[in-house]
């Protein structure tokens, strides 16, 4: 491994397990791994701090608590000290709002809409979209001071299908937390148009028990597995036929790109990150949101039409390489964050 060629700081306070936070993760070991020195910051995450270390990382972890927490933000500037870093991206809300400025250049990283009176101090603000990218604009912060870097996900090609979901008929899978956001209740009332179909939803949440009462009122109880959080996404998109984004709001998808980066057709409804994303007919299909008809409806027909559906994959697999693949997205972060000034 070469020198270290930048000193950075990654700063996190988000739940256990979310698109965002693992992308902090596949980042920090990245850059790691490429040569630089990199200081991860965590809530309290035994798990999380395990990968990191996997990785030849020494995490710190603290509280990041709500108001009364008179602790973390002190102690973090300890260690940004200690540290020395060039660069400080704090991601998301409440890691912003504990990360105080210091002698380098703080930017603030948003996967979403968030409130940014919590990054008022930062130096320049990161988007994972151009439209989110836009939005910050429109809200004041200026061009030079606003920047697209997207996410990168792991190569999910090539995995063998997870056993226990080989069988007869569809399969559909959705991947995230079981939040009313990402709309997975609409994938369930889509479910009884489409007979012989199997779901896997992956994923742990709020709506577990919502979700599973009404698989039961709908009657769909034995077409339906609620697998819990998974790892080995590889297996579980080996197995599938298509990768349903059935989300209310999503800033982003990065299911969409894991789908992707295994040739896996998507659908997906047309909010903000999907549309972004895909051309619709030619990498993916979109649907309007909330409409259970229109998602049963795109679904038949991709499945009844198996070409489409590889040729659909096949695009997909290709916009995952050109622009959504490590090596491409490490590049730019790099370089953007080894020349970024205040």
């Amino acid at each position: 491994m070469s020198a270290p060629s930048l000193r950075v700081a990654h700063v996190i306070a988000g739940a256990a397990m979310g698109g965002a936070e693992l992308f902090f993760e596949r980042l920090c070991l990245a850059e790691h791994a490429a040569g630089d020195a990199v200081l991860p910051v965590i809530k309290r995450d035994a798990p999380r701090a395990a990968r990191l270390e996997a990785g030849g990382l020494a995490p710190v972890q603290l509280d990041f608590g709500h108001i009364i927490d008179f602790w973390t933000k002190p102690r973090l500037a300890r260690h940004l000290r200690r540290f020395a870093p060039r660069v400080v991206v704090s991601w998301m809300s409440r890691a912003s709002t504990h990360t105080p400025r210091g002698d380098y250049v703080l930017l603030g990283r948003l996967g979403g809409f968030y409130n940014l009176a919590h990054f008022r101090h930062c130096d320049h603000l990161i988007g994972n979209t151009r439209g989110l990218v836009a939005w910050m604009r429109a809200r004041g912060w200026p061009v030079e001071r606003t920047h697209y870097l997207p996410n990168f996900v792991a190569d999910q090609a090539g995995g063998a299908p997870a056993a226990e979901f080989v069988g007869p008929g569809a399969l559909l899978l959705g991947l995230g937390r079981l939040h009313t956001e990402k709309g997975f209740d609409v994938l369930l009332r889509a479910l009884p148009a489409l007979p012989g179909a199997r779901l896997v939803l992956a994923g742990d949440g709020p709506e577990r028990a919502a979700l599973t009462r009404l698989a039961g009122e709908l009657g769909i109880t034995g077409r339906v597995v609620f697998a819990g959080w998974r790892q080995d996404i590889a297996a579980l998109l080996a197995a599938a036929d298509v990768l349903v984004c059935p989300s209310r709001c999503e800033p982003l998808g990065n299911v969409i790109l894991e789908a992707w980066s295994a040739a896996r057709p998507v659908v997906a409804s047309a909010v903000e990150g999907p549309s972004e994303l895909i051309e619709d007919g030619v990498d993916g299909v979109l649907f309007p949101s909330e409409n259970p008809d229109a998602l049963a409806r795109a679904l038949a027909t991709l499945l009844a039409a198996p070409e489409r559906a590889r040729a659909m994959a096949a695009a997909g697999r290709q916009h995952f390489l050109a622009h959504f693949a490590e090596a491409a997205v490490l590049r730019q972060w790099r370089d953007f964050l080894t020349t970024v000034e205040r």
